[in-house]
């Protein structure tokens, strides 16, 4: 006699953007964000970071790092604890003496973006090390 078996499949769910590897029919426990923070920003912050952020001109793609800036998808920072704070602070005030770069990073990393563009690249910026 054969017996019914309840199987469940992983699968892959962007949860806020992200990938979340899960079974089909649960539901994932959202990834904590820090306080003021949601996944639309995460979200918002991905595109402000590829475009008029520019950081993955000296970045890289995803934040991998280069040869002009450091990785900010590891949990290794060089000038701050890595909270979303910090990163806010980084992104607005710049990095006139890095410690590993071979060049300093501006205010904005060089750009016009907003107050608001700030938060949310900032936001994408945590999330990268945060995973």
């Amino acid at each position: 006699m054969m017996r019914n078996r309840s199987w469940t499949l992983p699968a892959v769910v962007l949860l806020g953007g992200l990938p979340f590897v899960g079974a089909v029919g649960t539901n994932p426990a959202p990834q904590t964000l820090p306080a003021g923070v949601t996944a639309a920003m995460i979200t918002t912050g991905k595109t402000v970071y590829d475009g008029a952020g520019a950081c993955y001109t000296c970045h890289g793609p995803a934040g991998a790092g280069t040869g002009l800036a450091p990785s900010l998808a590891d949990a290794k920072w060089l000038h701050s604890d890595g909270s979303y704070a910090a990163i806010v602070k980084t992104v607005t005030a710049g990095v006139p003496a890095p410690k590993e770069s071979m060049i300093p990073m501006l205010a904005k990393g060089g750009s016009q973006i907003t107050a608001d563009q700030i938060n949310a690249v900032s936001a994408y910026v945590w999330s990268l090390s945060h995973k």
